[in-house]
């Protein structure tokens, strides 16, 4: 069963058409890798399918678990597990990591107790090898990068959704940051093997820890080529350019 159907998706950010009829499938605990250049528009299809009020969909469909969620409201879809890794997160002052996430627990599974919660917490602070002392910060305020993406798998370890959009998690990482996070995203993957996974990246690196089913690239709002993780390798020895070349040649025929 496919997750996540996207059909000729046109979305537009400020007036300026970003996606230009993307179509993409996943099927129920696949790991597609998203990968492209720079303003391709990678990132506007996540924030799309989180249903960002800044990205307006002007035409298509975005289909989850059969139902089109295009006019949805975020925290409706959040309800129904798809969960969104930011690349830049924001910092909350005032706001504990230990009340956040507790707060967005109970709101996606409304039905548990404070014994569960922090019983599965502690789990999976040990698991991504974050000390107790860490959840009583502010959220992301003085966070180095490494820390604020070990939040954002800490909270996909904690809500378990069905669908995770992982926008570029491995920016800003060093190699030991890489592979705690890596480690961590495959361990809640094993956990919850039928969660699908869009995992948006630049680089092959990250793809070293996390294999994926199937590798897409896109170039100018569109989704130009697909094919499995030799993809990846392929790119970080030629790049983006020699592929980009054979798409616009095909478009010449």
């Amino acid at each position: 069963m496919n997750i996540l159907d996207v059909q000729k998706l046109h979305v537009s950010v400020e007036g300026k058409e970003v996606l230009k009829g993307v179509d993409l499938s996943i099927k129920e605990g696949e790991v597609h890798a998203l990968m492209g250049k720079n303003g391709s528009g990678k990132s506007t299809l996540s924030f799309a399918i989180m249903g960002h009020p800044s990205y307006k969909v002007e035409s298509g469909k975005i289909l989850y678990k059969g139902e089109d969620i295009v006019e949805m409201k975020v925290f409706d879809r959040a309800r129904k597990g798809i969960f969104l890794a930011f690349q830049y997160p924001s910092s909350i002052t005032g706001v504990s990591v230990a009340n956040f996430i507790r707060s967005a627990y109970l709101a996606v599974h409304p039905g548990a107790n404070f014994a569960q919660f922090n019983e599965l917490l502690q789990e999976n602070l040990r698991m991504l090898h974050i000390d107790e002392q860490f959840i009583h910060r502010y959220v992301n305020d003085g966070f180095s990068g490494g820390e604020k993406k070990k939040l954002e798998i800490l909270q996909l370890a904690m809500l378990q959704p069905d669908l995770a959009l992982l926008d570029e998690t491995d920016s800003g990482l060093d190699i030991d940051a890489l592979r705690i996070v890596s480690e961590g995203v495959n361990e809640v993957k094993k956990k919850n093997p039928q969660m699908s996974i869009l995992l948006v990246t630049h680089y092959q690196r990250i793809l070293n820890y996390i294999t994926p089913d199937s590798v897409e690239i896109m170039h100018e709002g569109k989704i130009i080529a697909h094919g499995s993780a030799d993809l990846a390798l392929q790119l970080e020895n030629e790049g983006y350019e020699k592929l980009i070349k054979e798409h616009d040649a095909k478009k010449t025929r």
